[in-house]
């Protein structure tokens, strides 16, 4: 099934129910016409991560169903694959091959030896800075080989997670027979994780390393393009990154949004917002919650330092539940520019402000993610997060079927399916953007396509919006009805 513009659920296989088969009956159930797509976070067997450590593609993992349960899904909602293209997991047999066999292993050069990229073996402490990292110290694990003998392996994340090689014919391989392993599996849009750590070259800082890149790219876009696959690089970094893929063609991600829209909601203005809105890609995804945190790095420059720290201490001070030392490294956290919080917390539990998020998130350019928890408003889950001390599950609620039905029943989560089929269904969404600014309080979002158009009319300040749109039977304008409650 090939993607189209309708909105995508992000989900994982045992988030919304215990399972595929649980998923794949609520979605059929309740969001038919509400979704038109799902990015089924990682479903392989994994050592970590919450299944972003794979051991191979070639499988599901057993607890949450079978390839069976996927295409089923497949048949109803067009999908979204994960494919870590910048590591594997320790515990695949790739690797643990390596371990045994050493030089010897057919899987060698799979993997990125410090003995082999630096030149003398070891990075100088000058090399160790240059390099965009997640550690405090040069990104490797120590491996001990079944010889008894040790050495540094490339990791960026965690120990759990060993880099690949994507230079060697060994790495391109591995990459290509994924790949194509997924395309046979039904995947419409393969979403490339972690995807600017992949160039690594001595004397940069090993992230998005240009021209290395590009090449990668134009290699991965060859294997899916001929089977109608589409290509989504993720990458968390300043937005200019995205508006440089954009222009080469390719789908990028909309992370600078979730930021610039909480700060427009907060301070009741405009300006940062509307600039965003009228230089952003147009062939993206736009999200407001992932599985991650709310990026802090994708809107420098967006706001200003000072404005990025109002927003926060904003967030702390007048979200719901919400604490710093959740996005700090006390509760495990790789990465301390992105705040771990869910949307609808983030805006104090408000549904006026979480309901006009999401009307401005559905008129803005591209083609709108949602993430589980927020599909159900979700509050923060503060038992999870001290269960696990990991940040990022304040935002990681695992809904049973009876919690999804409760929620179901909310007066802010039916408004929201009402936006959505909306969002889904009406044909100006194919056609042509304008965004004017009203004052410096109040915006106005317009799409037009023929005799198609709508108008998103939202006072940032009061939270007060309206969206209306011509019906050619009636010959006028007629409102978007959200339903009582």
């Amino acid at each position: 099934m090939t993607f189209k513009n309708e909105i995508v659920l992000i989900t994982y296989p045992d988030s919304m129910g215990r399972n595929l088969k649980e998923l794949r009956e609520i979605l059929i159930k309740y969001c038919q016409g509400v979704v038109g797509g799902v990015h089924l976070l990682p479903f392989f067997p994994s050592s970590a991560d919450r299944g972003f450590a794979p051991l191979t593609y070639e499988e599901v993992d057993p607890k949450f169903g079978t390839w069976d349960d996927i295409q089923a899904l497949g048949a109803h909602f067009y999908l979204i694959f994960d494919f870590m293209i910048n590591h594997l997991s320790r515990q695949s047999v790739f690797f643990q091959d390596f371990k045994r066999k050493k030089d010897q292993s057919e899987y060698a050069e799979l993997f990125i030896r410090y003995k082999d990229f630096w030149p003398g073996g070891e990075p100088s402490p000058e090399e160790v800075d240059l390099i965009y990292k997640r550690k405090p110290r040069a990104p490797y694990t120590t491996v001990r080989f079944h010889d008894g003998t040790e050495e540094k392996i490339w990791c960026t994340f965690t120990d759990e997670q060993i880099d690949i090689n994507v230079n060697t014919a060994v790495g391109k391989k591995f990459i290509r027979d994924s790949l194509r392993f997924l395309v046979e599996k039904g995947a419409a849009v393969i979403r490339l994780d972690a995807f600017a750590y992949t160039t690594k070259k001595v004397g940069t800082n090993c992230f998005f390393v240009e021209p290395e890149v590009w090449a990668l790219l134009t290699e991965v876009e060859a294997l899916l393009k001929p089977h109608g696959v589409a290509l989504l690089p993720e990458i968390h970094e300043h937005y200019s990154i995205q508006l440089k893929l954009a222009e080469k063609g390719y789908w990028v991600y909309d992370f600078a949004l979730p930021m610039l829209l909480l700060h427009a909601l907060y301070f009741g203005t405009n300006k940062r917002l509307i600039n965003w809105l009228k230089i952003c890609p147009r062939q993206q995804f736009t999200t407001l919650d992932t599985h991650d945190g709310i990026g802090v790095v994708d809107v420098r420059d967006l706001l200003s330092e000072e404005e990025i720290e109002q927003t926060q201490n904003y967030l702390y001070a007048n979200g719901a539940n919400v604490k710093r030392i959740y996005s700090s490294t006390v509760y495990n956290n790789l990465d301390i520019y992105q705040i771990n919080c869910t949307y609808y917390s983030a805006l104090g539990n408000n549904d006026q402000a979480y309901l006009l998020a999401r009307a401005i998130q559905f008129f803005t350019p591209g083609i709108p993610q949602v993430y589980y928890v927020g599909l159900l408003a979700g509050e923060n889950d503060i038992e999870l997060l001290e269960k696990t001390k990991v940040g990022r599950d304040i935002n990681r609620h695992n809904y049973t079927k009876e919690e999804v039905e409760a929620n179901l029943a909310r007066p802010v989560v039916q408004k929201l399916f009402a936006l959505m089929r909306f969002r889904n269904t009406y044909p100006a969404f194919q056609g042509d953007f304008r965004c004017e600014p009203i004052g410096e309080e109040a915006l106005a979002l317009t799409w037009q396509k023929d005799e198609y158009k709508t108008t998103l009319t939202a006072n940032l300040k009061t939270h007060e919006f309206r969206i209306v749109y011509f019906d050619p039977q009636q010959g006028r304008d007629c409102p978007v009805s959200l339903g009582s409650g």
